[in-house]
């Protein structure tokens, strides 16, 4: 596992888009020298505008700016939003873009579903927040509930690293035209936390994210807390689990209870009583989707980032998770998802989890079976290089849009 970990680092929690958006506006505003940016969804709505409209100033003034953007959570832009940035001199490029067929999007495997920021390589974000609406409390019902962390000090360096390595080998940039490494100086100690970056790719970092979460759960002796959106993790995480609760550990899971994929909950809810019955608590965050990928263990370990913890973002998307030790961080975090249980969420009863389980059971089986082996599957389909694309505006009448 290549694993870093850094001293001297601020790291503070930022909640929903409430949180996260004024922060990052902020850090692009006060920019004079680089901001590097990905994201898995960026839509033409009132968030997107707002991040286009920093992104566009910050590039008149001198600022170099490259966005890159997942190919499949942002399939098209049209040609008002998109100009300003291109005309300003904002390198926006997609990730692994896929033509169409019938119709359809192809790339639907290996996405870049990170979701970082860094600017002037002082200031980072880390987290599973897009830059779209429904991250916010105003959207409706329907508005997620997430997670990130703005990170000054050392640590920053090593986010600034992972973005330079997804730009490194697109084939449309001159190394030329690349952010030279040294573009910026990396900042002295900034506070008390400690700080590692864990990659999840399809290079030499596969199981990076998988590994922390299977030592943090290893070594808790009190409580640990997950919450996370879509949970169907393999069999390691799952035994992992089961034998913390068996050994005396508090075990909470916070899953979604209001989904906005209602299968990835059925996936979730096949699991409920193989967990239960070994002593982990689950709960059903009832107020909203839950898109949060958090985790605490015993109130000084903690993870914010972008990584479910199902076959997708374990096995075949590229992720980013920071794990944190600094216990006042740990702890504000831990009575956060605590007050969550409390106030929002339904206890899932081994009552309510054997409902059906006679029809149930052998689709427990089936399903667990088949996504275990899913990203193996998935491997085999082509078109799945690690590539960027420019982004550009199709001229045909109607057809205005990002592509590749």
């Amino acid at each position: 596992m290549n694993e870093v970990w850094r001293d001297g680092n601020r790291v503070e929690l930022l909640i929903n888009g409430e949180g996260f958006y004024p922060s990052v506006y902020q850090a692009i505003e006060d920019a004079r020298r680089e901001v590097l940016l990905e994201t898995f969804i960026l839509r033409d709505d009132k968030v997107g505008r707002g991040l286009r409209q920093v992104l566009i100033d910050a590039a008149r003034r001198g600022v170099r700016v490259d966005v890159i953007a997942d190919g499949y959570g942002t399939p098209d832009l049209d040609a008002s939003f998109l100009g300003g940035l291109l005309d300003a001199g904002v390198r926006l490029h997609l990730f692994d873009p896929q033509p169409r067929r019938l119709g359809m999007r192809t790339n639907l495997f290996r996405r870049l579903h990170r979701k970082h920021v860094v600017v002037d390589g002082a200031v980072a974000f880390v987290g599973g927040i897009n830059f779209c609406a429904d991250h916010l409390a105003d959207f409706g019902p329907m508005a997620k509930q997430d997670y990130a962390v703005r990170i000054e000090g050392p640590g920053v360096q090593d986010i600034r690293r992972a973005c330079l390595e997804v730009l490194r080998p697109a084939p449309h940039l001159e190394s030329s035209d690349m952010p030279a490494a040294d573009a910026v100086h990396p900042g002295g100690p900034a506070g008390p936390c400690r700080t590692c970056l864990a990659i999840r790719d399809n290079l030499h970092r596969r199981t990076e994210i998988e590994q922390h979460y299977l030592r943090a759960i290893a070594r808790a002796r009190e409580r640990l807390l997950i919450a996370n959106a879509y949970f169907f993790p393999g069999y390691r995480l799952l035994r992992a689990l089961r034998d913390a609760a068996k050994r005396g550990v508090t075990v909470r899971l916070i899953l979604q209870g209001l989904p906005d994929m209602p299968l990835v909950r059925l996936c979730s809810k096949l699991l409920y009583d193989t967990l239960l019955r070994d002593g982990v608590e689950i709960y059903e965050y009832r107020d909203r989707p839950l898109h949060g990928k958090v985790a605490v263990m015993d109130r000084h370990w903690a993870t914010v980032g972008s990584s479910n913890l199902d076959p997708l973002s374990l096995s075949l998307n590229l992720e980013g998770n920071l794990m944190i030790e600094d216990e006042a961080f740990a702890s504000a975090l831990d009575d956060h998802l605590e007050r969550l249980a409390a106030d929002s969420c339904r206890r899932v009863t081994r009552q309510y989890a054997r409902r059906g389980y006679w029809w149930r059971a052998p689709l427990v089986f089936l399903s667990f079976h088949f996504l275990r082996h899913f990203p193996a599957i998935a491997g085999q389909l082509p078109a799945h290089r690690q590539m960027l694309h420019p982004a550009r505006i199709d001229e045909e009448p109607g057809q205005s849009q990002v592509q590749p």
